[in-house]
């Protein structure tokens, strides 16, 4: 049984794509942009361990959402399928690859977060700490809007909303993840960053709205050494919510890869 739930769109004998959210999101994310931008493809889109309706129990680091995904993946085929994989969801990826290079046939890194400033993460897990919730769906909205989301539409803000906000013990509402195991998760995207096996053919959208950089000048440098020409980099005018933000552009790019 899988440690994972999981939304699976498109037809059962499409080609095959692993969508893997971001840290504080869950797979459900994926929806608009498999039904409405992407419906030839099948797509397995978990809840990440910890997020979502998947278990929230520990370990809560790399290693156990590697063999989480491994086993989800084992269930489903035999196959490499495309990897498509959001900012800590990309990290997940490179993790994944790494251990496991014979799962993917191609990776494609939407505005990845991994290896970044110890400073930086400390400080948005204290906040997050500091602030686990809400006191209305309308001011989770307003973070929403000031982080990463001023430019997704409002439709598919909303659906966010309404899909990934539950109450909680006080009364008040906040996302429905574990807050261990986000807190957890952040201090993992201090580790050093791991790379993809040297032949798989690798896309890398880099936001360009998101200052500071969630790809880091010295993964991208380490990425392009290492992949040569199997790499190719995409700079886009977007925030971090790369999927969310250009749904067409980004199902353009899977496409091409399929």
């Amino acid at each position: 049984m899988s440690a994972l739930h999981v939304y699976r769109y498109g037809p059962t004998t499409g080609p095959l794509v692993l969508a893997l959210h971001g840290l504080t999101g869950h797979g459900k994310r994926w929806e608009n942009l498999a039904n409405q931008h992407l419906p030839e493809a099948r797509v397995l889109a978990p809840d990440l361990r910890g997020h979502g309706h998947s278990t929230g129990l520990p370990p809560w680091n790399f290693e156990t959402v590697v063999e989480d995904l491994r086993a989800l993946l084992v269930a489903e085929t035999d196959q490499p399928v495309v990897v498509v994989a959001h900012s800590f969801g990309g990290a997940c990826a490179l993790h994944l690859l790494h251990t496991y290079p014979q799962l993917a046939r191609r990776l494609i890194l939407l505005d990845s977060a991994i290896a970044l400033e110890p400073e930086r993460l400390d400080d948005i897990a204290l906040a997050s700490l500091a602030a686990p919730d809400y006191d209305s769906v309308a001011r989770a909205r307003e973070e929403k809007l000031a982080t990463g989301w001023g430019d997704v539409a409002p439709e598919l803000i909303e659906a966010e909303l309404a899909e990934h906000l539950t109450t909680t013990a006080n009364g008040r509402v906040g996302w429905r993840i574990s807050l261990p195991a986000i807190n957890s998760y952040w201090g993992q995207l201090a580790r050093r960053f791991v790379l993809p096996p040297p032949e798989l053919r690798t896309d890398l959208v880099q936001a360009m709205k998101v200052i500071p950089p969630f790809v880091t000048p010295e993964f991208r440098a380490a990425l392009t050494a290492h992949l040569g020409d199997k790499l190719t980099v995409h700079e886009w005018d977007c925030d971090h919510m790369v999927a969310q933000a250009l749904p067409e552009r980004t199902a353009e790019l899977i496409r091409s890869v399929l």
